[in-house]
């Protein structure tokens, strides 16, 4: 059964002529002690919410993982492995999340599967809090995580790692592959720690020194983890490539097909006489998960019905929730925030605009999760009625609240396991300037489009005298370049609302980034509020006080959050010099790029040259106002000053405004 992983492996990877062998290989007895003895899945049905939850970390040895389903019985055929790392194919390089069944994320990045398991078992151990009968446990599953030297050497583990031993995930178990190679050779020259003392000091369980190659020796550990009060590493001590005589042990195993000679020389070997992806019945049999598989989810099942006749609404809440479906009333809980914001007209600063959104999204959607990297008190992500999660001797308590320290890379990923998870919409929060620390976890949510939000506070010079390690000027147009990805930048209160309720309607991932300084409150006509979840909309329009030239002399303006502001202040300023103007408010460049053309024709008309006003790098808005329109923008770094002295330092004035107007037209 062991060598059946071996041999897809090194026949597909042969096949595409690239690909990881050595991982498969070596992990092979490891992966049967889980699969067979442990893992309750079922192949039929990927999406059972109470299956355990296996993560591939060290991503590049997907074959691996594609052996596993094939074998399993999941809808993953003989002919997608033939064409592993082809265009199109369920097999792509690294596990994809959507593209496969059974692939619960998307893993490559090292370190990351990790931390979106600590994410899973986080969701896993608040849902079981929140929704459990202690005698008719409906959620009562685990996370297994295969991981390698690569994603320890990442700094994210160490993240991650760190939150799940403080947070007693006991239902979360990391088997190592302790092979001691990494690409460049033997990893003893440049990775010396003392791995399990590392995760002891985390508050984690360790088994040592187990022989990854002994399936009893495998099994004895897991088993061991399963009775466990803490996380568990299992450090399983492994050979790169077992089973290629002449190769194993090396650290070209890792990146490169073992060539013609040595697949024969393997084959024999492991006495395996089979023609290339043949697989002997009786070892599909042996494989074969399917009718355990249904016989736990049936149990499962027959609990739920009793769950259901005893707490029918907890039941229909809990489907509702682990199915990813909103109330019923969203719609109109949404309607009514974005009135409520639009009453209060309070002139705030857009964070804290968006703690009143949150409070009000929290009262109407319980499965809201909010969390910041120790920032709460900046990022305002925490509201009057929520609760932390906390940990003590029992286990994590449940919150709707996590305090994720200082660990933004870990916090993302996490927030993305999370949401993979199910049962809970994650947002977490911090400086926009630290989303460079959080970029590689954004860009993965964008990938798998999970439905994740991204909270970033303190988005410019506006900072102020914190100084330019923390004022971002970049970073808005880097986020907007991810594909899939939604940024936010709201103006005001009102369309902080609309942002935070298009954000939870979305099926992929957004960012919300928000003013630290107070904004003024815009006035707005009843059409103009529906407007803005299109991401760009008319605000004012050719205003002007004489029209003798008007057809010759408009400009239209475009801004973004506290920056609108001074673009409205603009207008009467441009009038008196005969200059119609049009502002156009644009809170969300990606979802304005989605409307039709008709409405961005609308907005944005041909002809008329535009001035783009943003405390940000110029160049992005380049595709909106052309070569030939104006920018007020910032191409350097900023400095230490109050907010408002840094404004009138870098241009963002009125007078800057119009003279720019002036030299474009």
């Amino acid at each position: 059964m062991a060598n059946a992983i071996r041999i897809l492996a090194i026949d597909a990877i042969q096949k595409a002529n690239a690909g990881h062998p050595g991982m498969p290989m070596g992990m092979a007895e490891i992966a049967l002690a889980l699969w067979r003895r442990h893992l309750k899945h079922n192949p039929a049905n990927p999406h059972w919410p109470d299956r355990d939850r296996f993560i591939v970390s060290n991503g590049h040895g997907s074959m691996l993982v594609y052996a596993l389903l094939h074998l399993s019985g999941y809808d993953l055929s003989i002919e997608q492995l033939k064409r592993f790392r082809q265009l199109h194919s369920q097999t792509p390089g690294h596990p994809e999340f959507g593209r496969t069944p059974g692939v619960e994320t998307t893993t490559g990045p090292l370190g990351q599967g990790l931390a979106n398991a600590v994410g899973m078992a986080l969701a896993e151990a608040l849902l079981a809090r929140e929704f459990n009968d202690e005698a008719l446990k409906i959620v009562d599953h685990r996370t297994y995580v295969f991981a390698g030297d690569g994603c320890l050497m990442e700094g994210i583990s160490h993240e991650a790692c760190s939150l799940a031993g403080t947070l007693k995930l006991n239902k979360l178990v990391v088997l190592y592959d302790d092979n001691g190679v990494s690409i460049d050779g033997r990893v003893k020259h440049w990775f010396s720690d003392d791995t399990p003392r590392r995760f002891e000091a985390y508050g984690w369980h360790v088994i040592r020194a187990v022989d990854g190659h002994d399936v009893e020796a495998v099994d004895a550990a897991i088993a061991s983890a399963r009775c466990s009060a803490q996380p568990t590493l299992i450090c399983c001590r492994t050979v790169l490539g077992k089973g290629a005589p002449n190769k194993e042990g090396g650290h070209d195993m890792h990146g490169a097909p073992l060539g013609a000679e040595e697949v024969a020389a393997t084959r024999a070997a492991l006495g395996w006489p089979f023609e290339p992806f043949v697989i002997p019945d009786e070892v599909y049999k042996a494989w074969d998960a399917r009718e355990a598989g249904a016989c736990a989810e049936h149990r499962w099942r027959e609990r739920f019905n009793a769950y259901r006749t005893k707490y029918p609404a907890k039941a229909a809440e809990f489907e509702r929730r682990t199915a990813g479906e909103l109330p019923a009333n969203w719609g109109k809980a949404a309607r009514a925030l974005i009135a409520r914001a639009d009453q209060r007209a309070e002139a705030l600063a857009t964070r804290q605009a968006s703690q009143q959104t949150i409070a009000g999204i929290a009262a109407a959607l319980p499965e809201l999760l909010g969390g910041s990297a120790d920032l709460t008190s900046s990022n305002l992500t925490q509201w009057p009625a929520a609760k932390p999660v906390r940990s003590d001797a029992n286990g994590v308590q449940w919150g709707n609240h996590i305090n994720y320290g200082v660990r933004e890379f870990g916090m993302s990923a996490a927030l993305n396991g999370i949401a993979l998870h199910g049962g809970y919409l994650p947002f977490g929060g911090t400086f926009l300037t630290f989303s460079d620390y959080s970029r590689n976890a954004i860009r993965i949510a964008a990938l798998m489009r999970a439905r994740t939000i991204f909270v970033f506070t303190h988005d410019s010079i506006g900072l102020g005298e914190d100084g330019p390690t923390h004022q971002a000027i970049e970073h808005l147009a880097a986020l907007r370049l991810i594909p899939h990805l939604d940024v936010w930048r709201p103006a005001d209160s009102v369309e902080t609302a609309v942002a935070w309720t298009q954000a939870i309607v979305r099926q992929a991932p957004s960012c919300l980034v928000l003013s630290r300084q107070k904004v003024p409150f815009i006035t707005r006509g009843g059409a103009q509020l529906e407007q803005i979840e299109k991401g760009g909309y008319i605000l004012r329009d050719w205003k002007i006080k004489a029209t003798s030239d008007e057809n010759t002399r408009k400009i239209i303006l475009i801004a973004t959050g506290s920056e609108v502001g001074i673009a409205l202040a603009a207008i009467e300023p441009l009038a008196s010099r005969s200059i119609a103007t049009r502002v156009v408010s644009m809170p969300a460049t990606t979802v304005f790029d989605r409307q039709d053309p008709q409405w961005r024709g609308n907005v944005l008309p041909c002809g008329v040259k535009r001035v783009a006003i943003e405390a940000g790098v110029s160049d992005f808005w380049r595709k909106y106002v052309g070569l030939e329109g104006g920018i007020v923008g910032i191409d350097t770094f900023g400095e230490s000053a109050p907010a408002q002295a840094l404004f009138e330092y870098f241009g963002f004035t009125v007078e800057n405004v119009v003279n720019t107007v002036l030299k474009t037209i």
